[in-house]
């Protein structure tokens, strides 16, 4: 049996190799149209920004590697232009010459990735892609000229403030660079709530990296750009971060179907709607872990599942592609940002009936040296407990909390049971109630009925009805900064001055603990009262 192979890296090289290891006699070609089959493209910002010194150092696999070790047939700088399905043959065109050539299949999986989306504008070919190593070299070689001119100006502007955008901003940076980040959304990182991306923000913002919101690039100018606002911002360089598109014209072109998007459609088997065609990765029609619904998914780790999985199937194994819960993580100046699953923008707008936590805790015993706050953002079903999603930003422990509930996500635990989650503990790694119990502690009492909470963004309305506002910190924290109209009883005086609570009220603290004992203390007298979730920090922070 031959198997075709278009497209190496993650899927199509994941494909080549699982099927050599478990079948020593098939026959495997892979097409590969750059002149790299086996990268870090993950890597590729890092190179940039000379964190990852070694241009080699992104190199993984070659050719003859590949060859010497699994006896596949590897041709770089070829690109295949035509699928003959009748026939069971594909077009191939070498990119140096132009020559073509047709090379027959008994199965053909199509791993061609997604384009980076530039936009139509003027001067948009002066725009840097970072998709493949041909791009991180043309960008490193651009880089390098400017910086070596006289007077150099090291001004760049990135179209787009998603997870690369993000990764190049910061890595522009640290190379030295005055860069500035131009998104056409109202926030940062659009997997993660405003609350909790604003803090992203003012990272950046920190370590010099200017941002700009509600604003795109219009024109691209020999050493600047044109902003839809009328402003020109300099820039010697410009990166093209906005997205991308799936690779998807040869399935198109063959009759394959696609979704009006672009993404091609398999089944949980990564068959197509050919049976001896399949298709893997960053082109491929994904399906949500929390709805069943189809999305796009442009990340590593289901592409490479999804690579292993065809060459399970086309050696007969019995397997199926599970489900996504686009787990990701970025780091930027120190700092970790990390979301599995929904997001609260998500789940109100399928109008779910939700549940909503914020915590800010350590991510190891407080008394330990050295521990770092976090902020946690958990999502939850309020009609069956399941969790739909989170998010974290901090300096530390934010990836393995992440890990742990995009872990229960998949296992089908619910949110209250996290309560019972056993982890493994010393203070230096983490605290006796871990950062994931707590969550689940919350998530308990809330489902109970043990205490009531608002979330940050219903302060504004609340205030404006004339809902009492109560401080319940202490009078130096309240003054430093509190709610609009909040009066102070600390926390610790208020079973004698309960009396001053209104039925109705909002209580509030740092971070939601003292606002939850208060909580408690006057549901026990006879008022109803509302917690605001993850306290004052979260509310200032939005």
């Amino acid at each position: 049996m031959k198997t075709v192979i278009v497209g190496g890296v993650a899927g199509g090289m994941s494909a080549a190799t699982r099927l050599r290891r478990l079948d020593e006699r098939a026959e495997i070609v892979v097409f590969e149209r750059s002149g790299y089959v086996s990268f870090a493209n993950c890597g590729l910002p890092y190179y940039v920004g000379g964190v990852i010194e070694k241009r080699s150092a992104l190199l993984l696999q070659t050719p003859a590697s590949l060859a010497a070790r699994f006896n596949i047939d590897v041709r770089v700088g070829h690109e295949v232009t035509a699928i003959d399905r009748a026939a069971k043959t594909v077009t191939v065109r070498k990119v140096a010459t132009g020559e073509t050539s047709t090379e027959s299949y008994d199965n053909l999986v199509l791993s061609p990735g997604a384009a980076p989306f530039v936009p139509d504008i003027p001067g948009k070919e002066r725009a840097f892609a970072l998709r493949n190593i041909e791009d991180v070299d043309r960008m490193d070689s651009a880089i390098g000229l400017i910086e070596g001119e006289e007077d150099p100006h090291r001004t760049a502007v990135v179209m787009g403030a998603g997870f690369i955008g993000l990764e190049v901003a910061e890595n522009l940076a640290h190379r030295g660079w005055q860069t500035t980040v131009v998104e056409l959304a109202d926030q940062v990182m659009a997997p993660l709530d405003p609350e909790m991306a604003a803090l992203v923000q003012k990272r950046l913002e920190a370590n010099g990296v200017g941002v700009l919101l509600g604003a795109s690039v219009t024109e691209i100018q020999p050493r600047a750009v044109v902003l839809s606002t009328g402003e020109t911002l300099d820039a010697s360089l410009v990166v093209a971060a906005i997205g991308v598109r799936p690779e998807s014209k040869l399935a198109v072109d063959a009759g394959l179907t696609v979704t009006d998007r672009g993404g091609i459609v398999v089944d949980a088997q990564q068959r197509t709607n050919d049976p001896s065609i399949y298709a893997v990765g960053d082109a491929v029609v994904k399906t949500d872990a929390v709805d069943d619904a189809p999305i796009p998914n442009w990340l590593a780790s289901p592409a490479n599942r999804q690579g292993r999985l065809v060459a399970d199937v086309i050696a007969g194994r019995d397997v199926a592609f599970k489900p996504v819960l686009n787990t990701a993580i970025v780091g930027l100046f120190g700092l970790q940002a990390a979301v599995t699953g929904w997001n609260e923008k998500r789940a109100r707008a399928a109008g779910r009936n939700i549940r909503v936590i914020h915590t800010h805790p350590a991510d190891h015993a407080g008394y330990y040296p050295g521990a770092k706050g976090m902020s946690l953002k958990l999502v939850v079903d309020a009609d069956t407990d399941a969790i739909l999603g989170a998010q974290g930003v901090g300096e530390a422990g934010v990836d393995k909390r992440i890990d742990v509930i995009a872990t229960a996500m998949r296992g089908g635990l619910t949110a209250s049971e996290l309560t019972d989650v056993e982890l493994a503990y010393a203070p230096q790694f983490g605290s006796a109630k871990d950062p994931i119990n707590m969550l689940g502690m919350i998530d308990e009492n809330l489902a109970a009925g043990l205490v009531e909470t608002v979330q940050w963004h219903e302060i504004e309305d609340a205030v404006a009805a004339g809902v009492q506002i109560v401080d319940v910190r202490t009078p130096g924290e309240h003054r430093r900064g509190t709610l609009p109209g909040a009066i102070n009883i600390p926390v610790d005086e208020l079973r004698d001055r309960a009396g001053e609570v209104r039925d109705g009220a909002i209580i509030h603290c740092q971070v939601g603990l003292r606002g939850y004992i208060a909580a408690r203390i006057l549901a026990q007298q006879g008022l109803r009262v509302r917690n605001l979730d993850g306290g004052y920090r979260t509310w200032a922070r939005s």
